[in-house]
Parts: structure tokens; sequence; C-alpha cells
């Protein structure tokens, strides 16, 4: 907002500065325009810029938790993609959350109001051999997602972005005893590489924000592919196979190399925690086995109504409560 503007304390002004804001949004140059010689517009006020260095053929990697993260598998394998990297930028809080649906967690200590902990969205730099990664992650916000696009294309601009990689996972009637399948999505034909899984026909699916924010960035000229895990629907919490295989392509894709540490060990646990859950119980074992065998014999690519369907499955067990062996493993 404008220095020496008063903060909108009503509804109406509140409705009123974001119609300015979004007004504003809408006039931005596209991709390959002068947008670091430009000066600030309403659309900057979405996000803050650190000062930072000249990039290398920046790539932005794009995961958010929530929604099409079932596993968290794609902020997962962003977050170790980044870690240890420099935050470059941070997006308003107060402009894109719900603060009762994605509520601040508040500490007391020794019975005194301490910190408060706002839900994020930010923007880090790791440099990779002769390139720079970007990633942008944090919770999906609740609200003003077109808005978000738009920011977010336009700091891909400045920030000269190259190329955009958005990460997730989708539930799907898969084993956990099976390496874990990825469907790929791309702006353009010539981006997939051959043998790439592809989602057959139309796929119509609840949308998420990371796709609004791919579209904005293709829309403004800078190609997108994407990278989504089929993840077992019958586990609980994060999924380290699914993480583990979208580190190593998105690596590949991009080219560079990343070190898996610590999830190597993770990967082993999980899975024998998985494997020990399910052969004490002889219908959830009986279950795998039947998994398994649709995998061995399947071998096509799933249509995208075979995808929907394993989708409306997972929002349906969601919304009952109900875990597809009992309890969740």
């Amino acid at each position: 907002m404008p220095e020496g503007l008063p903060i909108p304390t009503s509804a109406a002004a509140t409705v009123e500065s974001l119609s300015a804001r979004l007004g504003c949004l809408m006039n931005r140059p596209r991709h390959g325009g002068s947008l670091l010689d430009a000066p600030s517009t309403l659309c900057s006020e979405m996000y803050q810029l650190e000062p930072i260095e000249d990039l290398i053929t920046p790539a932005l990697i794009v995961a958010f938790e929530g929604w099409v993260n079932a596993g968290n598998v794609g902020t997962e394998a962003s977050d170790h993609i980044v870690a240890g990297g420099d935050t470059v930028a941070t997006f308003d809080p107060d402009a894109l959350f719900d603060y009762r649906s994605n509520r601040p967690v508040i500490d007391f200590v020794d019975g005194r109001l301490q910190s408060v902990d706002w839900p994020q969205l930010s923007l880090r730099r790791a440099r990779y051999e002769r390139r720079d990664i970007l990633v942008l992650s944090g919770n999906e916000p609740d609200w003003q997602w077109k808005a978000l696009g738009r920011s977010v294309a336009e700091l891909a601009s400045r920030l000269g972005v190259v190329e955009v990689v958005s990460l997730g996972g989708v539930p799907a009637a898969t084993p956990h005893t099976y390496p874990t399948p990825l469907l790929t999505t791309a702006s353009r034909p010539d981006l997939i590489d051959q043998g790439e899984q592809l989602p057959g026909g139309l796929l119509r699916v609840p949308g998420a924000a990371v796709n609004i924010v791919e579209l904005a960035l293709t829309d403004s000229g800078i190609p997108a592919v994407g990278f989504w895990a089929q993840v077992p629907h019958y586990v609980a919490g994060p999924y380290y196979a699914g993480a583990v295989a979208l580190i190593d392509r998105v690596a590949r894709h991009l080219g560079i190399s990343v070190e898996l540490g610590e999830l190597v060990d993770r990967v082993a646990e999980q899975r024998q925690q998985l494997d020990a859950t399910i052969s004490a119980q002889p219908d959830s074992q009986a279950y795998l086995e039947r998994l398994e065998g649709m995998a061995a014999a399947q071998g096509e690519i799933p249509s995208a109504d075979d995808i929907a369907a394993q989708v409306e499955r997972f929002l349906q067990d969601a919304a009952e409560g109900d875990g597809l062996f009992g309890p969740e493993v």
C-alpha cells in the first residue's frame, strides 16, 4: 500500500483495496518485458524481494502443502533440493491466508504469549553446479490464487527464470513394494521425454494453487513441466520413496546432482514399517498382493478416468475417516 494511506478497517475498504491491487495486476508486462526497469506496482506488494546477485539459468520449482501433495512428496522433495538455501522472497500472509483454516501457531512461555508463527509462502535459492534452483513452497494459499499467479510470474521474470517444474503427489492404487510411478505434464509436447508416463485423454479433477501458478507462468512465456508421484493411498504421513522418486526425476530433468543423504535411511525404515504392519493383518496382506498383481500385469499408462476415480475414492475415504486397511498404515 502506498506510504501515508491508512490501513483499511472496514469490509468495504478492504474489498476496494483488493480490487485496486487486482486491477493493477491485470496490466503487468508479459515475460520478456522490462520489468527490472519498470516502476514498482501494486503487484509487488504481495511479495518482498531481498537483494540478490545475478542468477545463472535459474529454474523454479513450485510445490505447496495441502492439496495435490499426497504423502507430502512434493514439499519433501522441494525442501530437500533447496535445503540450506537462502530465502530471496517472502509473500504477505495477510493477502493469501484465511487464518481460520490456516491458523498461526502461538507459543506461550511460562504463561506469557511469546511468539506467533504465521503460515508462510517463500522463495528460496540454492546453487547447483552451474545453475541456480529456486523453490517456491509453503502452505497452499486460501485465496487470491490468480493474483498470486501473476505475482509469481512477475517475480520469475525479474529473476530471469528460464523453466518451471511443478511437483506433487496423487493418491493411487499402487503398492509400496513397487517403484513409485510418476505422471508427467508439460506446457509443450517437446518438453516431454520419450517414455514419460502421461495421463491419457481428458483429466478433470479439483484444481490446486500450484496449477494456477504454473498456468500464469506458462502464460507469461516460461515453459513448464510437472512431475506427480502416485502415492499408495493407504500410507499416512510423508511417503519418502515418492519424494526420492521426484528428486531423482527433477535432477535428471534439470541436469543437476542432488545428494539424498538421510532420505535413503528414511525410505528403508518406512518400507520395513509398512511391511511389518501389513504382514500382521491378513486382509491387508491379501489386498497388497492384489495391488502387486495389478501393477505387474498392467504395464500400460493409467487412463485419465482411472486417475480421477482414484482421487474421488481418496476424497470419499478422507471425508468418511476410513483408512484402506482400517487405521491408516
